[in-house]
């Protein structure tokens, strides 16, 4: 969890300068013939070994432990997989006036991915919310993605990418059978892949940074990348802006409707604002196939902007002052922005 020094100023996630320098790098030299179908069959080979991992470090127990709290993950979820969706639906509007239809489509799959988990847990951590909350909240939106993702893609997507019943099953054999093969062999290999962590987290980003290589070798070899302009990228962005400051106040003050206490609305915050980049690209070269490179570049603006800002977020909420009680009092600001 080296994730836990981050927020500082406003950081630069080192590894998005490693995501932006993968693009550069399939800009210069992107893979195409033998090289491509070597290229693609690894990326897939790695994201089935990456989910195996994550089957492997989640507790059964904690998992079962983690269903005490329903209502908390039932909020986080509603959050991911309901209001964020409905919030891509509207962006609609804003075609062709802000967003390209390609753009649009990248925005609304971003709506449609599950949490995170690391980043939320970290978060959580830093401004002393809830963390078996936000570890339980980020694996079950993580592990409900795996079939919910897909089938909310195949219906509000419809046939913007490659969506169909075999796409579905692709992403259930590629995601889901080695996360159950992962929990079923835990008792085994648990306390190894426990202590290789650090190790193993290569194996995390590394295997993302060959679906970002694929991927968008893809787009150059096919010139999908004439057409996106500035103007329309500037408009992502903004929209970009717009829909999480919209998640984070939503988030915020829908905890406090709820009754929730301070830890647990921390937790809500961070886990229901955010959404996965592991977990997107993956499902997203699946159901884009050749124009996935479009479809991701919304969602990994989107997540270094969750990380800049959550950041400064976690920092303020860790200042809270004490309240009487003992309890830290919340902070003045809606989404301490």
């Amino acid at each position: 969890m080296k994730r836990l020094s981050w927020p500082g100023r406003m950081p630069v996630d080192p590894y998005i300068l490693l995501l932006l320098g993968t693009v550069g790098l399939a800009a210069l030299f992107p893979a195409r013939g033998t090289a491509a179908d070597v290229a693609s069959g690894a990326s897939t080979a790695a994201i089935a070994f990456l989910f195996f991992l994550y089957g492997a470090r989640l507790s059964t127990r904690e998992a079962i432990n983690g269903l005490k709290h329903w209502r908390l993950h039932v909020t986080v979820l509603v959050c991911t997989f309901v209001v964020f969706p409905l919030l891509g639906l509207a962006a609609r509007g804003l075609v062709p006036v802000l967003l390209t239809d390609p753009l649009y489509q990248g925005l609304l799959f971003l709506t449609l991915v599950p949490s995170t988990i690391q980043s939320s847990i970290a978060f959580t951590s830093i401004a002393r919310g809830n963390v078996p909350a936000a570890i339980c909240a980020g694996s079950f939106s993580s592990l409900v993605g795996i079939v919910v993702t897909p089938l909310l893609a195949a219906a509000l997507l419809g046939g913007s990418g490659g969506f169909s019943a075999d796409s579905v099953v692709e992403i259930v054999l590629q995601l889901l059978v080695p996360f159950v093969a992962g929990q079923l062999l835990r008792r085994w290999i648990g306390a190894f892949v426990t202590r290789h962590q650090k190790v193993l987290g290569l194996v995390d980003r590394g295997s993302i940074l060959l679906v970002v290589y694929t991927a968008f070798s893809e787009g150059m070899n096919r010139g999908i990348w004439h057409q996106i302009g500035a103007v329309p990228l500037a408009g992502l962005l903004g929209v970009e802006a717009v829909l999480l400051a919209v998640m984070l106040t939503l988030t915020w003050y829908g905890g406090k409707a709820l009754r929730f206490d301070r830890g647990d609305r921390i937790a809500i915050q961070f886990a229901g604002s955010k959404k996965s980049l592991a977990s997107g690209l993956p499902m997203a070269s699946v159901l884009f196939g050749a124009h996935a490179s479009l479809a991701v570049l919304p969602l990994m603006l989107f997540h270094q902007m969750q990380l800049m800002v959550c950041a400064v977020i976690a920092k303020r909420r860790a200042r809270d002052p004490l309240d009487p009680t003992g309890e830290q009092a919340e902070s003045r600001s809606p989404a301490a922005a």
